[in-house]
């Protein structure tokens, strides 16, 4: 299973910017029970930004709240963050994961986000 991200980039505050992962491989739709997305800065441990669950339930980060949205597309096995009003803070590399129902964990290699301020 491959995790592959796409949208990272440099933006200013206040500005916009949205991510998007899609799975490929030997996945299918049916076996993948949630789908997010993490950050991660130096010196620190990678965090929780958004995660959305095989029925569609949501979960973000309190940093985050109001600003981004976490979504998948029909079939199931793409997962978009739309970022919006950026804050320095939210620079990191973002991550793309993807858990199975069968308890596997699966991890894209990550997408620089840089916000200016």
């Amino acid at each position: 299973v491959q995790l592959q991200a796409f949208g990272g980039g440099l933006v200013q505050a206040r500005g916009s910017l949205r991510l998007s992962c899609a799975a490929s491989g030997s996945i299918f739709s049916f076996s993948i029970k949630n789908m997010g997305w993490y950050r991660q800065v130096p010196g620190k441990q990678r965090e929780l930004v958004a995660v959305i669950t095989d029925v569609g339930t949501t979960n973000y980060a309190d940093s985050v709240k109001g600003r981004f949205f976490i979504s998948r597309d029909n079939i199931g096995t793409t997962v978009y963050l739309q970022m919006n009003s950026l804050k320095p803070e939210d620079t990191a590399v973002y991550y793309c994961n993807l858990f199975t129902i069968a308890g596997t964990n699966y991890w894209g290699r990550g997408t620089q986000v840089t916000v200016s301020s």
